[in-house]
């Protein structure tokens, strides 16, 4: 039986997480010049969301770092402080260090170690010197030592003392009667660190329960609402301050704020609310606002002591979306929280409707039925069922690459600063979808590929300004859809690759022999040859040879691929190209020397049957073929996946015309086309590692197990061989 606290805890972290990725955009907006109180307000509103949550599960030292964070954007909020490009700079860090601290919480391992640090340059913006504020402290507390002893209400006397309760007494006395709607506590709020809030607010208050229409014990209703609490308030106080309690909840609740001159009765000073609350005393306070027995009826009226209050004001934030939105963007549509394992567990159940539905259709076609009878007609309105139940299950697998690329902007900051360096993190597309899974494990080889731009392709301040660049750098991180994959590209404005650098540094290490003669491109991939680095000294970020090639059998291992374009003096470019998801696609099915194999739909451009005409020599053992005014390097699948030798004569041989992400076009022949179909992805990764040429697998209609191509790979590895040495000679 699951734990509904635990639950209950699962879904504050994922709200958590929804939070960090607005204040995140917020900052951006910030840092890029938007000052308006609605984007200010959106960083604070998400601190102050977190905080509010974190007290309700007792995350004490989450709840502190985000208080003293809060403090310093309602400084901003309320126009007291300016937000300067050092400002930006500590804001981001702390929101590092906040994001940090939630997945300490979650995980309940140790908070960051330069918090401290970080809060301590947030508060000298607003003028607090730490080394006096530590001396005061420490001379309050040789004042205050018997604050544990019962206190008289008298404190005045003429040796500078406390003061006493007159001097403490203002103006202003409001009333707030607060009436939770069961709504309240079905969202996950807490009155107790309502009251909580509100007595922050002053060093003086009362708090009176009221019980209305309470029923006997057996008619209660454990969802209902019976409980109203008046709490006074005197003080320098206004309503706008305690509204703003009440933010999130106040949609489900009755609240009345009033002002009387009364303030008779009981009122707690300042010396009571020195010690601040901790988890042992929460069990008192909850008892303390809750009726001692049901029974006395007596003492339903009496005033309840009042908790203790936190150093600030928490609200827990409401998780079923009973309170307000803390985002300014417009209302989303209501969401629903599935464990991954169920989509999974949904995706694979696709598949198998995939292939039962392929099989079915085999059946059908090998029995012989008319198209026009009633079972044909039933069989396509089934595939075409499938069809819409497979894109709406990928939709749900599929994510922006969004929080991936708001993690990248930290690695920049981080790098950046290791190298001292200036860089900004630019980012494009981020509402790109792909699939979650290839979300995941994404992050690994995008945080290398970042690093070593910071580290290798910036140059540093002084010789950026030497080649009229600006001082700062730029990094791109884009996404896009293009042919029936997700593309995603680094980019950035530095020197580019120094080739005749990494050519020497290769030689030297003996990858490749001193007499080679290589083309830019070939240069390039060196880069991900194991061991290989170009970096002359160690340094934080690199320089010990172990990375891109990590990248590139990451990348391999999601059915992707890696390539780089490099200006000198202008910049490099990594893309990287992967399929949308890794579960199903729309392929050619293809017969190669007695063979079925699927080629991927999405990179064939189109089918032709080669003429003599159409085929041109080209050396002693390849061939090329002429289509529209350009010429295509001609690949034969059977020769080189080893089924047969090359053929003596192409002429009447039907070939499949395909594209890389680059422009790059080549030719593929082929025997036959078998058919066009929707194929289950099975990938054999981790059975048989990296297959070049070779994506996946898939199991036919008709049960027979076919190979799954990547065309891009295969031409790649290839040896374009299409002419025997005898058919050459008669050429």
């Amino acid at each position: 039986m699951s734990d509904p606290m635990a639950e209950i805890r699962a879904s504050f972290f994922i709200e958590c997480e929804e939070l960090l990725e607005s204040l995140q955009d917020a900052l951006n907006d910030m840092d890029d010049g938007a000052s308006d109180s609605e984007t200010i307000n959106v960083v604070f509103r998400a601190v102050h969301s977190i905080k509010g949550g974190a007290g309700a599960f007792g995350l004490d030292a989450l709840v502190a770092f985000a208080h003293r964070y809060e403090t310093v954007m309602d400084e901003v909020r309320s126009g007291k402080m300016a937000v300067s490009p050092e400002a930006i700079k500590l804001f981001f860090h702390a929101a590092d260090l906040l994001s940090d601290h939630v997945r300490s919480a979650r995980d309940q391992t140790p908070v960051p170690a330069d918090s401290e640090s970080c809060l301590q340059e947030l508060e000298a913006l607003m003028g607090i010197d730490h080394s006096a504020a530590a001396a005061e402290e420490e001379v309050s507390s040789d004042d205050f030592q018997p604050m544990g002893l019962a206190l008289d209400l008298d404190f005045g006397d003429d040796d500078g003392g406390l003061p006493s309760l007159d001097d403490t007494i203002q103006d202003s006395v409001l009333v707030v009667s607060f009436t939770p709607k069961p709504e309240l506590y079905a969202s996950g709020n807490e009155p107790l660190h309502l009251i909580r809030a509100l007595r922050a607010l002053t060093e003086e208050s009362k708090i009176e329960t009221h019980f209305n229409a309470l029923p006997p014990l057996e008619q209660l209703d454990p969802e209902a609402s019976y409980i109203t609490w008046s709490i006074t308030l005197r003080g320098d106080v206004d309503e706008s301050d305690i509204r703003e309690v009440f933010d999130f909840v106040e949609d489900v609740c009755e609240l009345e704020i009033t002002s009387t001159e009364d303030d008779s009765g009981p009122f707690e000073v300042l010396a009571e609310l020195i010690s601040e609350p901790t988890l042992s005393d929460e069990a008192e306070v909850t008892a303390a606002i809750e009726p001692v027995s049901v029974n006395e009826p007596a003492a339903r009226d009496e005033p309840v002591a009042a908790p203790t209050p936190p150093p600030s004001p928490p609200v827990a934030p409401s998780a079923s979306g009973g309170g307000r939105q803390s985002s300014p963007s417009a209302e989303a549509g209501a969401t629903v929280r599935v464990d991954l394992e169920r989509i999974d567990r949904l995706v694979n159940l696709v598949g198998e409707l995939v292939i039962n539905q392929a099989m079915l259709a085999q059946s059908v076609s090998e029995a012989g039925l008319p198209p026009n009878s009633a079972v044909m007609t039933g069989l396509e309105a089934f595939m075409m069922l499938t069809r819409d139940i497979q894109d709406s299950v990928m939709m749900i697998r599929a994510q922006p690459v969004k929080p991936l690329f708001q993690r990248m902007g930290r690695i920049v900051r981080e790098a950046s600063a290791a190298v001292g360096k200036e860089v900004k993190l630019k980012v494009e597309g981020e509402t790109t979808e792909v699939d979650k899974t290839v979300i995941e494990r994404l992050a690994d080889p995008l945080t290398h590929m970042i690093r070593n731009s910071v580290d290798h392709g910036l140059e540093t301040p002084d010789k950026r300004l030497a080649a009229g660049k600006p001082e700062e750098g730029v990094i791109t991180l884009s996404a896009q859809h293009r042919s029936g994959r997700v593309v995603i590209e680094i980019e950035d404005d530095g020197a580019g690759i120094n080739r005749p650098k990494v050519l020497q540094k290769a030689i030297e290490k003996g990858l490749v022999p001193a007499d080679a003669s290589l083309s830019d491109g070939e240069i390039d991939n060196l880069l991900f040859l194991p061991g290989f680095s170009t970096a002359d000294q160690v340094s934080a970020l690199s320089g010990r040879g172990v990375g891109m090639d990590v990248v590139r059998s990451s990348i391999q291992s999601l059915g992707g691929r890696i390539t780089i374009q490099s200006e000198p003096g202008k910049g490099t470019i990594f893309s990287i190209s992967l399929p949308l998801t890794l579960a199903v696609l729309d392929g050619m099915v293809v017969n190669v020397a007695g063979e079925t194999m699927v080629v991927p739909l999405s990179s064939i451009l189109e089918t032709t049957t080669l003429t003599q005409g159409d085929i041109r020599a080209l050396g002693p053992n390849t061939n090329v073929i002429h289509v529209r005014g350009e010429f295509v390097p001609l690949y034969d699948l059977g020769a080189e996946l080893g089924y047969r030798g090359t053929k003596s004569d192409y002429e009447g041989c039907i070939a499949l015309l395909t594209a890389q992400e680059n422009g790059t076009r080549s030719a593929l022949i082929v025997d036959a086309i078998m058919e066009q179909r929707q194929v289950v992805i099975k990938g054999l990764q981790r059975s048989y590692g990296h297959i070049p040429g070779v994506a996946a697998a898939t199991i036919l209609g008709d049960g027979q197990i076919a190979l799954i191509l990547d065309p891009a790979d295969l031409v790649q590895n290839a040896t374009g061989h299409t002419r025997t040495a005898d058919f050459a000679l008669a050429g």
